[in-house]
């Protein structure tokens, strides 16, 4: 039972909302299966296949073991050789409700935008016909639902990340690490699928770039941040702040997506910041 203090619009999350959320999702028209398993299209994307698809210069956020010696021989610039592979058509969902996403200065907290969000991505993927999971992640621990396709694979995802932000408002302070539920992704997601991890800057610990790193090694993996205005354009005057005898004035700073932009790209990893007005 949700304390009634806690049932305020943008609180408290409902799986009728992330169900809604399929009206307007526009039809995609469904592509030919490149495998009996629901979710598998055929594509022409980067890959680790054996077809060749360009020779190109060398990029920060390569891959250097696919550096071409030839190529880089005769130009002196370091080139790679990029493939062509099919891949499924598979999301991963993977939506942070620990302690740092539970606040928030508008209308709502940073992890039912997360999850609207979260939600608004698996429709567009049902819509396509790909297959879906998803993992959550609280400071009790790690829930996921396996791999699956369809509209009831999405039914059930938007009842587990309502249940799971029930608790996660009933939960501690503590926040461990992300690693786990990093580690878990790499189990349910496919090479070649597409991983969407929803937290906050404060959610990208440093120890947990070395599973961020492996779990990206064969898919396309991006982290969304769905910050406050606050954070993204803070007042240009400094701000009262009072912590029970002590008080100060303090000037906010604007997020810095450019430093954490170039971090991920090392593990190549893809950044978006989706301010609160577009949540």
């Amino acid at each position: 039972m949700v304390s009634p203090a806690l049932e305020a619009p943008g609180i408290r999350l409902h799986a009728r909302e992330l169900l809604a959320l399929r009206e307007g999702t526009p039809a995609a028209g469904r592509t030919q299966p490149a495998s009996r398993r629901p979710g598998a299209a055929p594509t022409r994307a980067p890959g680790t296949g054996m077809d060749l698809r360009e020779i190109r210069t060398f990029a920060e956020g390569d891959d250097a073991r696919r550096i071409d010696p030839s190529a880089t021989a005769r130009t002196g610039i370091p080139h790679i050789r990029t493939f062509h592979e099919d891949r499924d058509d598979t999301l991963l969902l993977v939506v942070d409700y620990r302690p740092p996403m539970l606040w928030g200065t508008g209308t709502s907290l940073r992890s039912v935008r997360a999850a609207r969000l979260a939600a608004r991505r698996g429709w567009q993927a049902v819509a396509r016909g790909a297959s879906l999971a998803a993992i959550s992640v609280t400071a009790e621990g790690v829930a996921a639902v396996s791999l699956a396709g369809g509209v009831p694979q999405m039914v059930r995802i938007s009842h587990m990340l309502a249940s799971r932000h029930d608790q996660a408002l009933k939960s501690g302070v503590k926040a461990p690490s992300l690693e786990e539920a990093l580690v878990r992704a790499a189990r349910l997601s496919p090479p070649g699928g597409d991983v969407l991890v929803a937290t906050s800057p404060e959610g990208l610990a440093r120890e947990d770039e070395p599973a961020l790193a492996r779990l990206a090694r064969r898919r396309q993996v991006r982290v969304m941040l769905p910050l406050d205005t606050i954070e993204t354009a803070p007042p240009a005057f400094a701000l009262p702040i009072q912590a029970g005898a002590l008080a100060c004035l303090a000037q906010l700073r604007p997020f810095d997506r450019a430093a954490l932009a170039q971090r991920l790209r090392a593990l190549n990893v893809g950044l978006e910041v989706v301010d609160h007005d577009a949540g």
